[in-house]
């Protein structure tokens, strides 16, 4: 038995002290698209805010995770399986794939999302102030910007032959964005060649393609699969020098060349923050769906110098960050 079990006698009157309780635990659920160990910075992220709130995992907080490691299939089984242990609320982040699976799951468990598109066209919520159904969140908006990060790249002075765009058909955004850095493409008047990879077996033909097409530059859609993989788009990037752009900063800070987006830590750490105010009673229904004030473009010069590339000071004047 432990000590704290059994009730101290003072005394020869043997009177008993109060005997503290045991704080309620609070079960809730994650849902991700992503892979546990190439997301383990952003989950932390989002028990920091957690703990902030007042709800410590081991002490008043038990979370149930469930991981597709890239697999979007798997996404409405895990769903079902949280909703149906009646979880205080479920986390589903890692891109649009998860948030449409928790959607489909419940209607009634509060859902905290973090995607990269507009939740009002998705169904998610009624409207970014006052969503009105049980899902509120983050909105990095980062789908909208691969034609910004094409005019980036672009920046380079790499020459006028054909760029390319790598895209996960599994993603269901993936049109939208296609769309939008082809009209991107026509406005800098370069050829855009789309590829594609929904599994990590497709990278070799893609990239091989890229190079027999002569592409000189490299977009690569902002999707959960990618994230997961991105030492490996980086090493696949270096193996073929090609110059590309993602949308987070821990692809330049693992060796990729540059990035433009919001900052994927920050978006955790504002989830955790809303998950927390739902445990303590809002409803999500009437949390507006935060999105990013800041867009960060960072640059890896030491990548530049291994592929050759000089930076033009305009483009160096506008990072918010060069790595060295």
């Amino acid at each position: 038995m432990r000590r704290r079990d059994f009730v101290v006698l003072v005394g020869a009157g043997a009177l008993p002290l109060p005997v503290r309780a045991q704080p309620e635990m609070v079960v809730a659920g994650f849902l991700s698209a992503r892979s546990p160990h190439e997301a383990g910075a952003h989950t932390t992220a989002f028990l920091r805010a957690l703990t902030e709130a007042g709800y410590v995992p081991g002490r008043n907080l038990t979370v149930e995770y469930r991981w597709a490691e890239g697999h979007y299939d798997r996404l409405p089984t895990l769903a079902t399986d949280l909703a149906q242990k009646k979880v205080a609320f479920i986390a589903a982040v890692g891109g649009i794939n998860s948030a449409l699976a928790a959607k489909a799951a419940t209607s009634t468990t509060p859902t905290i999302f973090i995607i990269g598109d507009d939740p009002v066209s998705l169904g998610l919520v009624e409207s970014m102030n006052r969503p009105g159904t049980n899902a509120t969140g983050v909105s990095l908006v980062t789908a909208i910007l691969g034609g910004k990060r094409l005019e980036l790249i672009c920046g380079l002075s790499l020459g006028s032959g054909p760029v390319a765009l790598l895209v996960n058909p599994a993603n269901s955004t993936t049109g939208a964005q296609v769309d939008d850095a082809r009209r991107a493409a026509s406005a800098l008047g370069r050829q855009l060649i789309v590829v594609a990879a929904r599994a990590e077996t497709e990278f070799g033909a893609a990239f091989n393609k890229l190079t027999v097409d002569g592409v000189q530059a490299l977009v690569v859609q902002n999707e959960p699969f990618f994230d997961s993989q991105r030492e490996r788009l980086v090493s696949i990037t270096e193996h073929y020098r090609l110059p590309a752009i993602y949308h987070i900063r821990e692809f330049p800070q693992a060796g990729g060349l540059m990035s433009y987006g919001a900052s994927l830590l920050d978006a955790y750490y504002q989830a955790g923050l809303q998950a927390g105010r739902v445990l303590k009673g809002e409803k999500p229904g009437n949390m507006p769906v935060l999105q990013p004030t800041k867009f960060e473009f960072v640059i890896n010069l030491k990548t530049a110098k291994a592929f050759s590339l000089s930076i033009p000071p305009t483009l160096l004047a506008r990072a918010d960050e060069v790595i060295e």
